[in-house]
């Protein structure tokens, strides 16, 4: 296997300096442990783990390595480990926010081509959910791929109707309705992988995104679970981010499910997401306008019209106040943590001195 079959393209050639070249091998970090990371080369699979200085001194959760990375490794011991040295550039990264009141990124996955946002066509259809995803995707310009999983639940009319409701969003957004059951759909995902590109799974639990994994592959590699029957709710049977090397080209990362999604600092992904919206605002009569009683609003207007629906609008002001507050805390805490940082050098630095006296 080449490193090219692994996504190793001209973008991250072009980024690999002389120093990195000379000293260290590249592999690609296939999956992330609690302990260690697993790590692909031309040849096999490999237990890797981060120096201190790397662990140690990184800023956040962002200056460590995630599913997707390229990576500098030297082996050891007969190549059964490797050492992480650094990361190379990123193309994309696909991150959130963590789950509950922390306000920290958590890393999904790295160099994604186009990200598969899964939903449900019977229990998980969501449009204002189907948006916030969107914006995670389009804030990294990856491109999204929408699949609707499990439409032998519902009728063909049915379906239509929600494939119509996500046109309405972006008509330019490709949708694959597909049954992992019946296989029908199946076949256009499939058209979709090609050698050395990298994808990405994501969406609620009990969607189908390890069955079609599986279906991918030609067997059962991963196990699956049922969902409760009552509310459709899936089981977390996916515990970590995985990348998946297919037969026939192409590498794909499973991800656990995700059921709280918040975002950090998303103003692109917002303004890719809704903008229609975006495009809207730029006609009001006043340039700061907040879309609500001023008179001249082009948004409001749009909505008293029927142009706009109010639940996307709604959704938009909410995804956007959350970013920005989520944003504006991350950034004190960061600021925190780097005075106490200095405070805690500078202690140190005090002590040294009065050892040596």
């Amino acid at each position: 296997m080449k490193l090219e079959d692994l996504g190793f393209k001209n973008w991250f050639r072009e980024r690999l300096g002389d120093s990195q070249q000379l000293e260290y091998s590249l592999a690609r970090v296939i999956a992330v442990n609690k302990d260690n990371y697993i790590i692909r080369n031309e040849e096999a699979e490999i237990s890797a783990e981060v120096p201190g200085k790397m662990m140690y001194g990184a800023e956040s959760i962002l200056d460590l390595p995630a599913v997707g990375d390229w990576v500098c490794v030297q082996y050891y011991n007969q190549n059964t480990l490797a050492i992480i040295h650094d990361i190379l550039p990123r193309k994309s990264l696909l991150k959130r926010k963590v789950a509950g009141k922390k306000i920290e990124h958590q890393l999904i996955a790295s160099n994604i081509d186009i990200a598969f946002i899964m939903q449900s066509v019977e229990f998980d259809f969501n449009i204002q959910r189907l948006e916030r995803y969107l914006t995670l995707v389009n804030e990294s310009n990856i491109q999204p791929v929408i699949l609707l999983s499990k439409r032998d639940l519902i009728s063909p009319e049915d379906l239509e109707k929600e494939i119509q409701a996500i046109k309405s969003l972006n008509p330019g957004y490709e949708i694959i309705a597909f049954s992992n059951k019946t296989g029908k759909g199946l076949e256009d995902i499939q058209k979709l992988l090609k050698p050395g590109n990298t994808y990405c799974l994501l969406g609620s639990s009990g969607v189908g995104k390890t069955t079609l994994i599986n279906k991918l592959i030609g067997k059962n590699m991963f196990a699956t679970d049922a969902i409760r029957e009552k509310d459709g709710k899936g089981r977390h049977v996916t515990a970590r981010r995985q990348m998946v090397i297919l037969e026939q080209g192409g590498l794909i990362i499973d991800t656990p499910g995700m059921r709280e999604l918040g975002n950090i600092g998303v103003d692109t992904g917002i303004s890719k997401t809704f903008r229609d919206i975006v495009n809207l605002a730029q006609d009001c009569r006043f340039k700061n306008c907040t879309h609500r009683d001023e008179p001249g609003c082009a948004v409001t207007e749009a909505i008293k019209n029927g142009e706009l629906s109010a639940k996307r609008y709604q959704n938009y002001l909410k995804i956007r106040k959350e970013s920005e507050f989520h944003e504006m805390s991350y950034l004190e805490k960061r600021h925190k943590d780097k005075k106490f940082g200095k405070m805690v050098k500078s202690v140190m630095k005090d002590r040294k001195k009065e050892k040596m006296e």
